[in-house]
C-alpha cells in the first residue's frame, strides 16, 4: 500500500503543477521546430532579391535553401545516435549555438556580397539544424505517453507549420529595412529557443546504460528487418510531402513577382502564408484528435494523400488563375497537415527509447532531403513547363498514396 501511494505521488505531485509543467514543456519543445523553419522559410521571399543583389542565377539562389537542408540531412543520423548515446539536451544545446552563430556569419556574407561565405555559412547552419527538431521529436517520445504524446507531436508539427506561415511574412517585413535583415534576425529567435531548452525542459534520467555501437546498429537493423516495409513507406510519404511543400513555395514566390501579378514585399508574404495556414491548423487539430487510434490514423493518412493527389493533378490545368491555384495549393497543404502528425506518431512510437533518436533522425533526414530537393527541382521543371511541375508531383503523390495504403496498416491502437 505504501509503495502504491508513493508511486501515485511520484506520478502526480499535483494535478495543477503537472499541467503547468507540461504547458512549459510544450512551449519549449515547440520553439525548436519553429526556429528550424524560420532559418529556412524566412529566406524564401527574399530569394529573387538575393539573386539580383549578388548577381547569381535562380538555381544558385535556390542552393541557399537546399545546401542547408542537404548538410542537415547528412548529419542528422549522427546527431540521432549521439542523442541516444548521451542525452537529447546534450545534442540540442550545442546544435542551437552552432545554428545561431552560423546565421550571423551568413548575414555578414550577404553584407559583403560574398556568395561563397553566405553559402558556406548556410552549410554550417545545416549541421547545427541536424541536432534541433529531429532530436526534439525523440524527446517527445521520452517525456510523454499515449494521447499526450500524439498531442505533443501534433503541436510540434503545428509549430513547424506556424513557422512556415509566419516566416514568409516576417521575411518580407524585415526586407523592408534591408534585404539581408532576415539573416541577422534569425539568431535572436535561436537564442530564445536555446534559453527555453536549457531552463524549461527536464529530460528524464536514463535507467539503462547506452548500448555499444555494434549492438546499437544491430538493433537498428533488427527494427528495419521487422518493420521496414511500413517504416520506409512512411519515410517516403513524409519526405515527399515536404518536397512538394517547399517546391510549391519556391514556385509561388517566383511567379508572384513576374507579370501579370508583379506582387512583392508583404503582400507576397501574405499570399505565401495562405496554403501554410491550412496546413498548420490541420496539423494541430489532427495531433489533438488522433491520440493512439490506429484506425483513425490510417483513414486520415490516406485521405490526406488523396487530397494531395487530386489538388495537384487539377493544378496541371488550373495554374494560370491565381485564386483557383492558391485554393488548390491550400487543399494540398491541408492534406499534408492530415498526413504528417499521423506519421510522426507512428514512427516515434515504433521503437523503444534506446533507438528512438536514430529512427526519428533517419525520418527527419529524409524529410530534409525532400526540403533540399524541392526548390532546385521545381526551378528546373519550371524552366521546361509549369504543367510538367504538377504532372510530376501529382504522380509522385499517387505513388505515395499507393505505398501508404498497402504498406502502412496500423493496428487498432498504435504503440
Amino acid at each position: 500500500m505504501t509503495s502504491q501511494t508513493e508511486t501515485k505521488q511520484k506520478a502526480s505531485p499535483s494535478s495543477t503543477g503537472g499541467r503547468k509543467s507540461k504547458i512549459w514543456e510544450y512551449i519549449a519543445l515547440s520553439t525548436v521546430p519553429l526556429v528550424l523553419v524560420l532559418g529556412n522559410s524566412m529566406l524564401v521571399p527574399i530569394l529573387p532579391t538575393l539573386s539580383k543583389e549578388l548577381g547569381i542565377s535562380k538555381f544558385q539562389s535556390s542552393l541557399v535553401i537546399s545546401l542547408f537542408s542537404f548538410s542537415a540531412a547528412i548529419i542528422i543520423p549522427i546527431a540521432g545516435y549521439l542523442s541516444d548515446r548521451f542525452s537529447r539536451k546534450a545534442v540540442m544545446i550545442p546544435a542551437l549555438i552552432v545554428y545561431g552563430g552560423a546565421g550571423i556569419l551568413a548575414g555578414l556574407g550577404a553584407v559583403w556580397d560574398s556568395y561563397g561565405i553566405l553559402i558556406g555559412a548556410r552549410a554550417v547552419q545545416g549541421i547545427g539544424a541536424a541536432g534541433t527538431a529531429p532530436i526534439a521529436m525523440a524527446l517527445v517520445g521520452d517525456l510523454f505517453k499515449d494521447g499526450e504524446e500524439s498531442q505533443a507531436l501534433g503541436l510540434i508539427e503545428a509549430s513547424n507549420g506556424a513557422g512556415k506561415v509566419v516566416s514568409p511574412i516576417l521575411g518580407a517585413l524585415l526586407a523592408i529595412i534591408v534585404w539581408y535583415a532576415a539573416f541577422f534576425a534569425f539568431p535572436v529567435f535561436c537564442l530564445l529557443s536555446l534559453l527555453a531548452v536549457i531552463f524549461l525542459l527536464k529530460e528524464p534520467k536514463r535507467e539503462e546504460q547506452p548500448k555499444p555501437l555494434k549492438q546499437y546498429l544491430k538493433s537498428i537493423r533488427s527494427i528495419f528487418a521487422k518493420q521496414g516495409r511500413w517504416l520506409i513507406s512512411s519515410f517516403f510519404g513524409g519526405s515527399l510531402a515536404l518536397f512538394i511543400l517547399f517546391g510549391v513555395l519556391f514556385f509561388l514566390s517566383n511567379i508572384l513577382e513576374e507579370p501579370p501579378y508583379s506582387i512583392i514585399g508583404v503582400r507576397k508574404g501574405l499570399i505565401l502564408a495562405i496554403p501554410l495556414l491550412g496546413m498548420v491548423l490541420t496539423a494541430y487539430l489532427t495531433g489533438t484528435i488522433i491520440k493512439k487510434n490506429g484506425v483513425l490514423i490510417r483513414w486520415l493518412m490516406n485521405i490526406g494523400l488523396a487530397m494531395m493527389v487530386v489538388s495537384l493533378a487539377l493544378a496541371i490545368w488550373f495554374n494560370s488563375n491565381l485564386y483557383v491555384f492558391i485554393g488548390l495549393l491550400t487543399v494540398s497543404s491541408i492534406g499534408t497537415g492530415l498526413l504528417l502528425p499521423c506519421l510522426n506518431t507512428m514512427i516515434t512510437g515504433a521503437v523503444e527509447k534506446a533507438e528512438r533518436g536514430m529512427i526519428t533522425s533517419l525520418y527527419s533526414s529524409l524529410r530534409f532531403f525532400g526540403v533540399a530537393l524541392g526548390p532546385p527541382l521545381f526551378g528546373w521543371l519550371m524552366g521546361m513547363s509549369h504543367q510538367l511541375v504538377f504532372i510530376t508531383v501529382s504522380s509522385l503523390s499517387f505513388i505515395a498514396l499507393g505505398l501508404v495504403f498497402f504498406m502502412v496498416k496500423p493496428g487498432k491502437q498504435v504503440q
